[in-house]
């Protein structure tokens, strides 16, 4: 049985004594929600790496869900040490849930952070409870997007949102991945202060986006049998509910209605609507033909996410909400013009009408609309892919590292 709960708090004033450090350098503890392929790994692994030698940082975090791509290869891939907190998932579950909380304890006394720093929901309540109640100096909280528009009913949303107020209250410091969630947090949803607040946007390693376009191109579009003139649509990520995929395919089922060029439809990832969305594909008979470059090709996981971007000549994103999506950071950082329904942090992303198309949420005959506008115009899609490469390098891992290290280090001149 799976259910949520709010637990009682101490405020950090009234939190119990914690020894001081006698290291070198502050240590911080960072907890990720889960490893699983996204912009959470690459955040939390990225500060992990390029923080030291200033900081000491030990990097722990929960397990990907069966459906979801691993991305413990990020951390590796960099040499960055983890270690995967057991029974911590990303359903709600009393039982496992306790065992994470109790492992999470008992680090946070062997490692003695000056610093625990949570990164998404499950890490942010189990790390933050278990921070407080060991007196940790200061603790941090990024929030990665948020539940509170767009996944549940009102009911259990009004709860996360009672339980996020609480957990606001023992934190030293709110990190928003954006201008537009800083203003949700504070303004909309009032789950923490404007002064506790600071916008610290996402950084990447980019330059594998930047390098080797064209050798990448031929590469991935010979994997699939498509040609050169063939104009790929991509849209990445997991296969759920909130990435809306099925606006995708209804927008591409209109624009084949409205172009006879050879046109492709990329969709890359996994998740529990795999099946679902394949069906859709088949009963609006869009599957893919070799022969005439047109229809939905699924491509599956893939790791060589940068041979995706350098293959495609436009990156669609039709999420019902976002934080900061990653997708199109990539994409931009490849040159690639994108299209997005407007929510959440993507405003922050994409510069409308210079870097790409920002259309109404659940409109599939404006998304196509607009992916038309770039089909049909060559010119238009070379402005804003030179554009858009420019604009990506906000996005940099060492601007992130930089912004987190003033961060804490005022934290704990406090």
């Amino acid at each position: 049985m799976s259910f949520f709960v709010v637990p009682v708090f101490r405020s950090p004033a009234q939190s119990v004594s914690f020894a001081p450090n006698l290291y070198p350098m502050p240590r911080v503890l960072r907890i990720l929600n889960r490893f699983n392929l996204g912009g959470p790994t690459y955040n939390a692994a990225y500060l992990t790496r390029y923080l030291a030698p200033e900081f000491e940082t030990c990097l722990i975090g929960g397990h990907a869900d069966p459906d979801e791509q691993s991305s413990t290869s990020i951390a590796e891939s960099i040499g960055v040490p983890f270690e995967q907190v057991p029974g911590m998932y990303r359903s709600l579950n009393w039982r496992n849930d306790r065992m994470a909380y109790q492992w999470i304890r008992q680090k946070i006394e062997e490692f003695k952070p000056d610093i625990v720093h949570t990164h998404a929901a499950k890490a942010g309540a189990l790390g933050r409870m278990a921070a407080a109640k060991c007196g940790v100096p200061a603790i941090v909280h990024t929030y990665h997007g948020h539940v509170f528009s767009g996944y549940f009913s009102p009911l259990k949303t009004h709860v996360y949102k009672v339980a996020e107020r609480r957990l606001a209250r023992q934190s030293h410091a709110i990190v928003a991945i954006s201008p537009e969630q800083k203003h949700d947090l504070v303004s909309i949803y009032r789950i923490c202060s404007e002064e506790q607040t600071h916008v610290v946007r996402l950084g990447f390693d980019l330059e594998r986006f930047q390098q080797g376009h064209e050798e990448k191109r031929r590469a991935f579009r010979r994997e699939f049998g498509l040609e050169e003139d063939t104009l790929v649509i991509s849209i990445v990520g997991r296969l759920t509910a909130i990435k809306n995929h099925e606006l995708f395919l209804h927008a591409f089922s209109k624009l084949r209605s409205l172009t006879r060029k050879p046109i492709v439809g990329l969709i890359v990832g996994g998740g529990e609507l795999d099946d679902e969305l394949q069906e859709i594909t088949s009963l609006l008979a869009m599957e893919y033909s070799p022969a005439t470059q047109r229809g939905i090709l699924f491509a599956g996981w893939r790791h060589d996410i940068d041979h995706v971007m350098a293959a495609s000549d436009i990156v669609a994103l039709t999420s019902h909400n976002e934080g900061t999506p990653v997708s199109l950071i990539e994409a931009q950082a490849s040159g690639v013009p994108v299209i997005s329904t407007g929510v959440g942090g993507v405003e922050d992303v994409i510069q409308r009408d210079r870097t790409g198309i920002i259309c109404q949420p659940n409109d599939a005959s404006a998304f196509a609309y607009g992916l038309l506008r770039l089909i049909e115009n060559p010119g238009l899609r070379a402005d804003y892919g030179r554009n858009a490469a420019q604009h990506a390098t906000r996005y940099h891992y060492s601007r992130l590292v930089s912004d987190m290290s003033e961060l804490y280090n005022s934290l704990l001149k406090k």
